[in-house]
């Protein structure tokens, strides 16, 4: 166990302060988090509906609805070595719904169904696809393109 630690421990290029680890998918604790962009109570009912979803999936995952910006609660969920994270922003109000799935080792998001979110962490958990397949299937996510 210690050389696993050991040997996924990483920090962030040019800020030593951002300190993860890179534990695989296979064997994280939790697989991934969902992460409200802000405490808007419109985004309540989808966290509420994508961590039931994880859960009926058989997905271990943490919601992080606590206040500080999502940068912070990105760089919380890294340090325990979740391998992803689910974010609920403005977009996802939209038809149709959408949610962003960031990638923890790339930093890299993309635009995925709400629907479909929840398939493609299994994948990824259960290395049956990698995020390089999803990168190319899914749109990269930018920016956010409404705000409130």
């Amino acid at each position: 166990m210690y050389a696993l630690l050991e040997h996924s421990f990483q920090c962030r290029e040019g800020d030593d302060q951002r300190c993860y680890f890179t534990l695989p998918p296979l064997v994280a604790p939790l697989k991934c988090s969902i992460l409200p962009l802000s405490n808007n109570a419109e985004f309540q009912p989808f966290t509420q509906k994508l961590s039931s979803f994880l859960t009926k999936a058989e997905l271990s995952h943490k919601v992080d609805d606590s206040s500080g910006s999502i940068g912070r609660r990105y760089a919380r969920t890294d340090e325990i070595a979740i391998p992803y994270g689910i974010t609920v922003d403005f977009d996802t109000l939209k038809e149709p719904h959408t949610v962003t799935l960031r990638d923890r080792n790339s930093m890299k998001q993309v635009r995925v169904g709400l629907e479909k979110v929840v398939g493609v962490v299994k994948d990824l958990a259960t290395a049956r696809t990698s995020w390089e397949q999803v990168v190319a299937q899914y749109p990269v996510f930018e920016q956010q393109e409404a705000t409130k």
